[in-house]
């Protein structure tokens, strides 16, 4: 399920874009939004309209708020994305559903929290999704997770507080990949280095 800006969508509902902002408006129809304020919507919402489904059924997905810190010593680091997260949503006056606070590894994609999210938005139960920066989700491959939660019909709201991303992670993060890429390199060279010794490979 793709993302659909405003003009896709309009056509295949057969009104105007006039039309379709004004349902905004108005609740009929809501839309999305980047975090630079610009409409969307999913496949899912042009199935739910169609299919007949309120907006009050949509409303009922959750909106959650998401932070993530790798060691358990971070706990103060952990509550700062969280007053954060919470401070925002109530200048806005969202009322958020639930606070996900996790910890381990930007790195890991084994966290059980982080996973359980994931799969309550690929069961369409999540309408929104706040992290502080996008490292905090996760630290490679943000982008294929953003359109992952897009195409079921979840947003993620980025508010860019980099203070919220220690330093510390990214360095670690990093030193973690050279380790384990150093590690396989000296696995290819034993295994180089075996095959040199052993005749009968070596000649063939």
């Amino acid at each position: 399920m793709a993302m659909l800006k405003p003009r896709e969508m309009a056509d295949r509902l057969g009104i105007t874009v006039r039309t379709l902002q004004e349902w905004d408006r108005k609740g009929i129809f809501p839309a999305h939004r980047t975090p630079t304020n610009k409409r969307y919507y999913t496949e899912q919402d042009y199935l739910r309209y169609v299919n007949g489904q309120s907006s009050s059924e949509e409303d009922k997905r959750k909106i959650v708020g998401y932070a993530r810190v790798s060691t358990a010593n971070q706990k103060g680091d952990l509550k700062d994305q969280e007053d954060f997260i919470r401070q925002y949503a109530n200048a806005k006056g969202i009322i958020l559903d639930e606070m996900i606070t996790d910890i381990g590894s930007g790195l890991n994609y084994k966290r059980k929290k982080w996973n359980r999210l994931l799969d309550e938005v690929m069961q369409g139960k999540i309408k929104t999704i706040y992290i502080t920066y996008q490292d905090r989700f996760i630290r490679f491959g943000y982008d294929w997770f953003e359109k992952l939660c897009n195409q079921n019909g979840t947003e993620i709201v980025v508010l860019n507080n980099q203070e919220t991303s220690p330093n510390e992670e990214l360095v670690q993060d990093v030193l973690s990949i050279l380790h384990v890429f150093s590690c396989r390199l000296y696995g290819l060279r034993k295994y180089k280095h075996k095959i040199s010794e052993d005749k009968e490979l070596s000649q063939k």
